[in-house]
């Protein structure tokens, strides 16, 4: 890679990089065109502490015009009751549209009253909105072969406002999303309904970084490592896994090094992971994992989701669940499920993703990836948000993402000759001692299936690391090798070096928790009878 210099792990600059520019010129493709923010507005709990500031900082940072707030008095809890939701949130808002003339209504072909012209398109729900609405009583009976799902009254606040101003809509069970699938801007479709998004989380602070994060982050664009736990849990299961893959396929398609796991136990405690700009993964009730991990933390502007059937099922304790715990671990943007949502009606991410990185916002990404309304499911973060604004290597350039800018123009100059591709990484990864391109090395050679020399990779670039956390995760790679390939006392031979050369680390728990799987101690002596 003869147009890179440098003095080590984020000391790079870029020499006249000539090569690289002529391929991103060839590259690039024509982004969406973002929605206008008059075409946004905002709502917040006039009687929550905090709320209306929140709202006039997004206001502000986004240039919506003060006009669009709308604040109203809502009881200041996250979940509200149906009656207090059709009563003081949906029918409010629905005078404020009329008053404001920011829809026209009439009748559909089934003589429901629906939207004809919007000129809100988007609407944000600020902490201090409920995001829960309860259930409006005991369910009833299933008849024979019915799915439980069609008599559930529960549902998320913003997915039903998905649906405001349209009548006719049952409250039990999930409605058709008509934008499902799109491919082009919520503008052009011409859809009569809202996208709805959410700027919430444990804290007012946490909730105007998650902003500041991403309007900082679309300066630069996404850069970073991606993290992928499938944890085959489900054997059965057929659209979990494949979407994750799919997002496997996509990131290294696109040059975004990925590390994957497919062990069915999720990432181990403490695992020492270092700049995950992105992460997917499923399966506990809790976060878990090296999210517990006092010292971790997410690359700004990350994007982090992980499923299950509750994972925003409150969004204030940065312990439990998943959607609170991990946007409170830095990340900017997630995805999650009030109550339960049923597989199937929960967020396709392979679309999700493949939307972010063809340039879409996030809201309008959550919602192509979503098959139902009057649903479970919410999107939280700024949902103007464009994460891989510049996935074609334009943007402001700073140290901290030299390593993985290099990868990307790589991928894209030599994509469709990988050993050309791997011969030029691998010299630049020397040059620069750069454990972060032998790491990314490695990880393209292990999802090949070419273990040996992707040992080898993560061996040398362990030498190349400085720190002692990117060293041990260097090791548990290989252990991931040697288990991955059945050569268990290869990997336990390991495991137990790792442990002794790493004890005075928080992250030596991942060690333990693999050493408890592959070399588990004796049960205990069994008492003498008495």
């Amino acid at each position: 890679m003869a147009c890179l210099k440098g003095t080590g792990r984020h000391g790079w600059r870029v020499i006249r990089p000539l090569a690289f520019l002529i391929c991103l010129c060839s590259a690039a493709a024509a982004l969406p065109v973002p929605p206008d923010p008059s075409t946004v507005a905002v709502v917040y709990n006039s009687a929550a502490a905090g709320s209306e500031e929140l709202a006039r900082f997004y206001a502000k940072a986004r240039q919506i015009p003060a006009d669009n707030l709308v604040g109203l008095e809502l009881p200041d809890s996250e979940e509200i009751s149906r009656d207090d939701f059709e009563k003081k949130l949906r029918d409010p808002l629905i005078r404020e549209y009329d008053r404001r003339n920011w829809w026209q209504r009439g009748r559909d072909a089934q003589g429901n009253l629906v939207p004809t012209r919007a000129r809100i398109r988007i609407l944000v729900c600020v902490r201090g909105v409920p995001s829960r609405i309860l259930g409006t009583g005991p369910p009833k009976p299933l008849v024979p072969g019915e799915q439980p799902f069609v008599k559930t009254t529960q549902s998320a606040v913003d997915s039903d406002l998905a649906l405001l101003g349209v009548d006719g809509v049952p409250v039990a069970g999930p409605a058709n999303n008509p934008y499902f699938k799109a491919e082009k801007s919520f503008a052009e479709a011409g859809i009569p309904m809202t996208l709805v998004g959410r700027i919430d989380g444990p804290t007012h602070e946490i909730c105007e970084r998650m902003v500041q994060d991403a309007i900082e982050t679309e300066k630069t664009g996404l850069w970073g490592m991606s993290v992928i736990d499938i944890a085959r849990m489900f054997p059965q299961n057929q659209e979990g896994d494949p979407a994750l893959e799919n997002i496997v396929k996509a990131h290294r398609e696109a040059g975004i090094p990925v590390m994957v796991d497919r062990f069915p136990d999720t990432l181990p405690t403490n695992f020492p992971l270092h700049d995950v700009a992105v992460y997917f993964g499923w399966y506990n009730w809790n976060i878990n994992g090296p999210f517990t991990n006092p010292g971790f933390q997410f690359k700004r502007g990350a994007v982090a989701v992980h499923l299950h059937s509750f994972s925003a099922g409150q969004l204030r304790d940065p312990s439990k669940n998943w959607s609170a715990p991990l946007i409170a671990k830095g990340a900017a943007a997630t995805l999650g499920n009030v109550y339960e949502p049923y597989l199937p009606f929960t967020h396709h991410f392979d679309i999700f993703e493949a939307r972010l990185m063809a340039g879409y916002t996030l809201v309008e990404a959550a919602y192509m990836a979503l098959p139902v309304l009057s649903w479970q499911n919410v999107v939280l973060g700024d949902p103007l948000y464009r994460p891989y604004l510049h996935l074609d290597g334009t943007g402001e350039k700073i140290d901290a993402d030299r390593d993985y800018r290099a990868i990307r123009l790589a991928t894209l100059r030599w994509k469709d000759d990988p050993k050309q591709l791997e011969s030029m990484l691998r010299e630049a990864a020397d040059r620069l001692k750069s454990g972060v391109l032998l790491e990314a090395i490695g990880l393209m050679e292990a999802e090949q299936d070419h273990g040996e020399a992707a040992a080898l990779d993560f061996r040398k670039a362990k030498v190349y690391y400085e720190d002692k956390d990117d060293r041990l995760r260097m090791d548990l790679l290989v252990a991931a090798i040697d288990r991955k390939e059945n050569r268990k006392e290869a990997a336990i031979k390991l495991l137990h070096g790792a442990r002794t050369l790493y004890h005075d680390l928080p992250e030596v728990d991942a060690v333990n928790a693999w050493l408890n799987i592959l070399d588990p101690p004796p049960p205990p002596p069994a008492e003498p009878k008495k």
